[in-house]
């Protein structure tokens, strides 16, 4: 496999594409001093709440609170979530024929499905901490503070992850169409996307990521039409509906690898706090609604895209992939190969505009982790997300050019979210149900939840007998013909969650029988949380009136406080 692109045309795509996002995003901020005003005023436009009187508040550049419309959502949630990635995800299951349509569509489906659950979840989330930047403040403000750890580190770790393998994808991407995999090459290319991301992400902040993602989401729509229509209007490309049936299969080992890919991904991307700032971000209800709609279409359809190329291109030559001559992760550059250069050249602009938009989303994530700290000690809000941002991507960028297989980062991040999930959105449930049998979950109910979650990993992989030590079934490596597939990994996922499930029930109502009332409230409270909105509940298992009352309170020291931040700032 051999292309054309040489090193100074790839440079060059690089490069112009995170300059010209780079401009959109400190113009739309109003950060571009030395531009004539028409051209000046463009840019603000495209950040309609520019001149709302909290623009300039460390709030606004952390959240974009109360900002967005459904069509900006839209765009943001497609942009952000679609990473160079995707390149090789619905690739893979589509250029294996034992996986195939179920594969393929199992993939797409379990993609969009988050922004679906985000479109019941969000509203009820955001009800309950309005003031909030993460779903970690809401796990404090329900919960307590164990759980806020508990539920950052989690975040962190999937979203640090998250950002290897969008590092791993684009340097790889680049390494196949220049043909040079060198490690120098590979740095080089993912040290770029991240100092460029984290320029104008701690200058700007999220108003301006979200900009940016609209022009990313509009110029990824664009580019992967006109690729569907030169790739299957290719000569080379064209294959008979007999070879195009072999390629396409439905088989139940596509139907476990569909099951296994709802789960992980849907558990995953509610720890995507990138994803969730958007909930914040929306200026209503219906806005958030409707916008994560029409993202997940979106989603759906581009996975949809990558997948059945890969087919057609596993059905141009099943011989080759079959004997491994080929690899179904690499199938869409297959049928790139024989096309012109600038073909070749338009990809290197889609996947790097795939992952500029998923990467500063990911470090805007990873930044509201902590904003709400960040605020209440009245942190300067740009120099910590600066210091934040580095430190984070330095072992990233180190890691992607390690070339790690970018589904097998996925997994080992997805697994580990399977044992959260249910012990945070089980704090929705505020109140006991059914005479006190199943009891507003606890803070030590839900932590030991999740570590119930982690447990049964370990025990799944002690009854697999997997190979190494006890944390390595983490890797899911069950020896079937891809790590997504075969019934051991999917009973994993099935199970896991289930598991955590249960146990935040369990252990909460023996929490609740041996603490009485006690159990209800945080674990601890640190000395600096007494003017904070705590967590906790009632006797009856409610929201307390006080907290509110303290919650009331806390608005207007935050609001005080946003203020005197950004003149600091």
């Amino acid at each position: 496999m051999s292309y054309n692109v040489s090193d100074a045309a790839a440079y060059a795509v690089l490069y112009s594409v995170l300059i010209i996002f780079t401009i959109f995003a400190l113009g739309s901020a109003d950060m571009l001093v030395c531009i004539p005003e028409s051209i000046a005023r463009f840019f603000c436009s495209l950040n309609k709440s520019l001149s709302h009187e909290k623009v300039r508040t460390a709030d606004y550049f952390l959240s974009a609170r109360n900002s967005a419309s459904s069509f900006t959502l839209a765009m943001s949630f497609f942009a952000s979530g679609m990473g160079a990635w995707v390149v090789y995800g619905t690739t893979e299951m589509g250029a294996t024929p034992s996986l195939s349509w179920l594969g393929v569509l199992g993939y797409s489906a379990a993609s969009a499905f988050p922004a679906l659950l985000i479109c019941w979840l969000g509203p009820k989330v955001r009800e309950m901490s309005e003031d909030a930047f993460s779903t970690t403040d809401f796990g404090r403000q329900r919960y307590g503070r164990v759980m806020q750890l508990s539920v950052a580190a989690v975040s962190v770790f999937y979203m640090f992850i998250f950002i290897v393998a969008e590092l791993t994808s684009i340097s790889l991407i680049y390494g196949t169409l220049v043909s040079d995999f060198s490690k120098r090459y590979g740095i080089s290319i993912t040290v770029s996307l991240g100092a460029f991301t984290v320029f104008y992400t701690t200058l700007a902040g999220l108003p301006a990521s979200i900009v940016t993602d609209r022009f990313q989401g509009i110029i990824m729509a664009f580019l992967v039409l006109m690729l569907t229509i030169s790739v299957s209007a290719f000569p080379d490309n064209k294959v008979s509906r007999d070879e195009f049936a072999l390629a396409s299969k439905w088989t139940g080992d596509g139907a476990m690898a569909a099951v296994t890919l709802f789960i992980a991904i849907a558990c995953a991307e509610l720890f995507n706090q990138g994803t969730w700032q958007r909930v914040w971000a929306a200026e209503s209800t219906s806005a958030l609604r409707s916008g994560f709609m029409l993202g997940s279409f979106l989603v759906f359809l581009l996975m949809m895209f990558f997948g059945i190329m890969a087919m057609i291109a596993y059905a141009n030559d099943p011989e080759a992939y079959d004997n491994f001559e080929k690899y179904a992760y690499l199938a869409f550059f297959d049928l790139l190969e024989p096309m012109d250069n600038g073909w070749h050249i338009m990809v290197l602009i889609l996947v790097t505009a795939l992952a500029a938009s998923s990467i500063d989303s990911l470090q805007n994530g990873l930044l509201s982790i902590f904003s709400s700290d960040i605020i209440h000690f009245g942190l300067d809000a740009k120099l910590f997300s600066r210091i934040l941002l580095v430190a984070a991507n330095i072992p990233a960028i180190w890691l992607a050019t390690d070339g790690y297989d970018v589904i097998s980062l996925f997994l080992v991040a997805d697994l580990v979210c399977a044992t959260s999930v249910f012990p945070l959105f089980l704090g929705l449930q505020t109140e006991d149900k059914f005479g006190g049998l199943l009891t507003a979950p606890t803070e030590a109910g839900a932590f030991l939840g999740c570590l119930s979650g982690i447990g049964t990993v370990l025990v799944n992989g002690v009854v697999n007998d997997a190979e190494g030590g006890i944390f390595d079934y983490f890797w899911l490596r069950n020896g079937d013909i891809c790590l997504l597939c075969g019934s051991k990994t999917m009973v994993s996922f099935v199970i896991t969650p289930i598991v955590s499930c249960v146990a935040t029930y369990f252990f909460s109502l023996i929490d609740v029988k041996l603490r009485g009332d006690r159990a209800r409230q945080p674990i601890f409270i640190l000395p600096f949380d007494d003017k904070e909105r705590n967590g906790g509940l009632d006797q009856g298992g409610k929201v307390g009136e006080e907290d509110a009352e303290e919650g009331n309170k806390q608005d207007n020291h935050t609001e005080d406080k946003l203020v005197s931040v950004e003149e600091s700032a």
